[in-house]
């Protein structure tokens, strides 16, 4: 079993570095500025991942009256924003790439920050006074190494090798479906047992009613075209699991209930985001393409 699971963390390694480096390479620099410049989308989305988000993880959570493991984990995974799952499901719904890869990387840089105090805020006011410590610089160090370089790299082969870039781009996209395939597999067959413990209960349908929430969230407080609107839903509606799991292991103990819960909302978040990337990816005859005043040649990208 342990082979297996340092088996199954060193696929989802190869999968966030395969997938935004395959970001980077379909990224131009001109449309990259276009959203780090767009001042209204960038304080929507802060406001929705870092704020809303978090208190809709928590009211969830509360109306469905969790039991205090699963509302933990959902306090959890809805503090934790920049998910790397974000930047597949923009490519899964054929949406704006590198919006969603640019901003998928700045929430987890800022997310890495803002991660402990929003959940020492939000269990306090739910009653549960466990204390949250993370190690930031661990945090950032991680974000930087998997997303950040990964699509900094395929960024200036773009700009600076572009004939190579766009010879690369097939085999890098491939390389992040298929592992994206294996981590689902693994994720399921790794935590079946965790899964299976939570039915009965609400703790599934909380996570399936929060991603898809997320989603709506995400999508509304956005600007620009449609397109890049849903590919902000789908960055809003998967979290990073990377601190979650950190905490639990540091201020939870590594308790089995919490553990378990957890993987049952980022198993049901993913079984509601999934689905809508893939309705909007048929509903489109052509993938969005960004940049595409500066010209940059469309590329589709499916799972």
């Amino acid at each position: 079993m342990d082979t297996l699971h340092l088996a199954l963390n060193a696929v989802t390694v190869i999968f966030i570095a395969a997938t935004m480096f395959a970001a980077g390479l379909g990224a131009t620099v001109p449309a990259l500025r276009g959203v780090f410049t767009n001042v209204p989308l960038l304080l929507l989305a802060l406001l929705a991942n870092m704020v809303i988000i978090p208190l809709l993880g928590w009211g969830i959570g509360a109306l469905l009256d969790l039991p205090s493991a699963s509302l933990v984990a959902l306090v959890l995974v809805a503090s934790s924003p920049g998910g790397p799952f974000g930047a597949k499901l923009a490519m899964v719904q054929n949406g704006d790439v590198v919006a969603g890869a640019a901003m998928q990387v700045l929430l987890a840089s800022l997310g890495s920050l803002t991660f402990a105090p929003t959940v020492n805020g939000i269990l306090t006011a739910a009653g549960i006074g466990t204390d949250v410590s993370l190690d930031v610089g661990a945090l950032v160090r991680t974000v930087a190494l998997l997303q950040l370089v990964p699509f900094a790299i395929g960024l200036l082969m773009r700009r600076y090798a572009t004939p190579t870039a766009q010879s690369w781009h097939p085999t890098a996209s491939a390389v992040s479906n298929i592992t994206f395939l294996i981590v689902l597999a693994g994720m399921l067959l790794g935590n079946w047992r965790a899964v299976v413990d939570l039915f009965g209960s609400l703790s599934l349908l909380a996570g399936f009613l929060f991603a898809a929430a997320a989603f709506g969230v995400g999508t509304l407080l956005a600007t620009g075209p449609t397109v890049r609107r849903t590919t902000m839903g789908g960055v809003a509606s998967v979290r990073n699991a990377g601190p979650t799991l950190a905490a639990i292991g540091l201020a939870f103990d590594d308790q089995t209930a919490v553990l378990g819960a957890l993987a049952g909302v980022l198993l049901s978040g993913l079984a509601a985001a999934l689905p809508i990337a893939t309705l909007l990816s048929r509903r489109r005859q052509a993938p969005a393409v960004p940049g595409a005043d500066q010209g940059t040649p469309p590329a589709r990208t499916h799972p």
